[in-house]
């Protein structure tokens, strides 16, 4: 009895101090001391300059989990300079957010992959008298992290890449890897590569650099869904950070963002380049910024080149885009979207990406995405 007293006390102690840690968000949440009038005719954040306009509300938002960490610290902000509105961006995958954006239940979707052909004729369902476009929001390099006791430098080049995805090279002391790291101490000891377990645009988007980069070695069409045999699944780029992280011997494909706030050590690459290029923002923007906007329309999807050899371009890169209707988008929701992508697009939120390690869009396609944006209705 005593005992069960005992835990009885300690679960009310812990539910009270639950209740007063959630007050505390609620007010921090809710304090306007920005002196802000966010969502009331069209004023401006003095505090952040954030154009709130007439955002009010609640904005369902879902997709790419490869954006999470920018889309939570682009929410943070912009409901503190917007009070009465809040920003919900569930991070899932690419596929689960177009998913969601052709059935009509979030105001935009986050996506790592343009949309294709049939999933644009699906969302002219939704976008009444338009259709679902790409508006690229948050660029950067798809590392390769790696954990693996005893080396804390690597190089690989696509080819090897490519046979380790593949299960054609199963030891870490293999000649292919041995012959790029010269002088390292490489251990006999089996590779556990570990993939995204959904469809996934980080996936598609390895998928095409090997393609273009290693043609001979990976045969496999670029889509969301992990193609190739064996491996090990996880779920999301969190989840594949995750397994990396804990495992030794393990290699897995992921944002930097996650490899920098876990401390994973990541794969400098050889391009065929004067040096291996490591993965940075600043790296990964070099590459972006010799995209080509492939869109039609107010669409802005974009061609990356996953072969290049340019100095400092790092070449496996991918483009998030926030998908939206040209026309047709929800009249209650359409206000709140527009202000928020307003700011990610913004000097601002924009700056935020490289802090976050991420890359911002280059300027003369941002500068479109903004235009874009502007014309939505």
């Amino acid at each position: 009895m005593k005992l069960q007293r005992k835990n009885l006390l300690r679960a009310t102690a812990l539910g009270a101090l639950a209740v007063s840690g959630a007050l505390v968000l609620t007010a921090c949440g809710s304090d306007d001391n920005s002196g802000t009038t966010g969502g009331n005719g069209g004023k401006t954040s003095a505090a952040s300059n954030i154009k709130c306009d007439d955002a009010k509300g609640q904005l369902p938002a879902s997709g790419s989990s490869a954006q999470k960490n920018a889309m939570d610290l682009w929410a943070k902000n912009y409901m503190a300079g917007c009070s009465g509105v809040e920003i919900n961006y569930k991070s899932s995958s690419s596929g689960e957010g177009i998913v969601a954006f052709n059935q009509g239940t979030v105001g935009f979707a986050g996506s790592d992959s343009a949309l294709k052909p049939e999933e644009v004729a699906e969302s002219k369902k939704i976008c009444k008298g338009g259709q679902g476009i790409n508006l690229p929001m948050v660029g950067g390099p798809v590392a390769i992290g790696f954990h693996l006791e005893g080396v804390d430098s690597l190089t690989l080049d696509a080819p090897t890449l490519a046979k380790i995805f593949d299960g054609k090279i199963k030891k870490w002391n293999d000649e292919a890897i041995a012959k790029l790291n010269t002088g390292a101490k490489l251990p006999d000891k089996p590779i556990q590569a570990f993939h995204r377990s959904e469809d996934s645009g980080t996936t598609q988007n390895l998928g095409k650099y090997l393609g273009a980069a290693a043609p001979s070695d990976w045969k496999y069409e670029a889509e969301k869904k992990w193609p190739a045999p064996g491996g090990q699944a996880a779920s999301g780029s969190s989840g594949v950070a995750a397994q990396v992280k804990q495992v030794d011997g393990s290699i897995g494909y992921f944002e930097l963002s996650y490899a920098t706030s876990q401390s994973i050590s990541t794969v400098d690459i050889d391009t065929g380049g004067s040096a291996p290029v490591k993965a940075t923002s600043e790296n990964a923007s070099k590459a972006i910024a010799a995209a080509k906007i492939k869109g039609t329309g107010k669409d802005l999807a974009l061609d990356l080149d996953y072969t290049t050899k340019a100095e400092g371009a790092y070449p496996i890169v991918l483009v998030t885009y926030e998908i939206v209707c040209d026309k047709g988008n929800k009249p209650e929701t359409l206000s709140t979207v527009k202000s928020f992508l307003n700011y990610t697009a913004g000097d601002e939120g924009q700056k935020l990406l490289t802090e976050a390690g991420y890359a911002p869009i280059p300027t003369e396609i941002n500068s479109k995405v903004r235009e874009t944006i502007a014309s939505l209705s």
